[in-house]
């Protein structure tokens, strides 16, 4: 069995789970999230608990007994504490501003990109003087931050000669010598 998926997940304090057929639903203080599960796999809501079982050992089944249980623990887990995410932009002339959800960068290139980001998110984006530009989303679906996330660091990755670029709060980068360290 999976180690994973054979853990039961216990419903927080205020969080209601419902199950019907195949998708679940769990609603709390900050939203409401729904998951569409896997028509093989069975998930059971009692005694403050869901469970999610499979039918067989095949190697499918294994691979989705486990993701659906993360899946439905983290639906759980935002919806009564919430997810946050800092990314912070390293380079020289870097900016971001935001205005109604609309996240505004100065990434070094000869415009500015506008990137619209989801209701869902909460963005906020602030600069200390003589400190790098820190832009910090929140959010009850871990699934949709992550992505959004992803997509801001995309806009300009970090390079490993300078180490400029856009990466998370605390990300180490790996540094590469230059060409003068060769000789």
């Amino acid at each position: 069995m999976s180690r994973i998926g054979r853990l039961p997940v216990q419903i927080l304090e205020g969080v209601t789970v419902t199950c019907d057929k195949n998708i679940v639903k769990v609603k709390g203080p900050k939203g409401e999230l729904t998951q569409a599960i896997d028509k093989d796999l069975k998930v059971e809501v009692a005694d403050g608990q869901v469970s999610v079982s499979r039918p067989t050992d095949q190697k499918r089944h294994k691979a989705m007994h486990g993701l659906y249980r993360s899946l439905i623990y983290n639906m759980i887990e935002g919806v009564k504490e919430g997810y946050k995410k800092e990314l912070e932009l390293v380079g020289v002339g870097y900016k971001a501003n935001v205005q109604q959800n609309v996240l505004e960068l100065s990434l070094g290139y000869s415009h500015a990109i506008y990137l619209a980001v989801p209701s869902e998110v909460k963005i906020n984006a602030e600069q200390q003087k003589g400190r790098n530009p820190i832009v910090t989303l929140e959010s009850y679906d871990k699934q949709l931050i992550g992505q959004v996330a992803a997509k801001i660091r995309s806009l300009r990755p970090v390079e490993p000669y300078k180490g400029k670029g856009i990466r998370f709060v605390g990300e180490q980068v790996r540094r590469k010598a230059g060409k003068s360290a060769s000789k």
